[in-house]
């Protein structure tokens, strides 16, 4: 392959920025498939064991990260476009 001229300056693909935005997505998906951590009824909270608290929790918990993860990848993007990242 050859060289790419002096002046032409490219940015990396894989910026930390997408790194942690794919950790951030990648998280829910691993808390949820190790099931022996959560497959238990103690502690109960308000009443409802602890299976079940546990799951709608990382409900809230996966909103939030799929919101961090976006406006991540959307400033990224942005950046990468030439505009200012807001």
């Amino acid at each position: 392959m050859s060289e790419p001229p002096a002046g032409d300056r490219r940015r990396p693909v894989v910026t930390l920025p997408l790194i942690v935005a794919g950790v951030c997505l990648a998280l829910p998906f691993g808390a949820m498939l190790w099931v022996g951590s959560y497959a238990r009824l103690t502690p109960e909270f308000i009443g409802i064991p602890f299976f079940y608290w546990y799951q709608m929790l990382w409900v809230l918990i996966s909103t939030a990260l799929t919101t961090v993860a976006y406006v991540l990848v959307r400033r990224n993007e942005r950046t990468r476009k030439g505009g200012e990242p807001r």
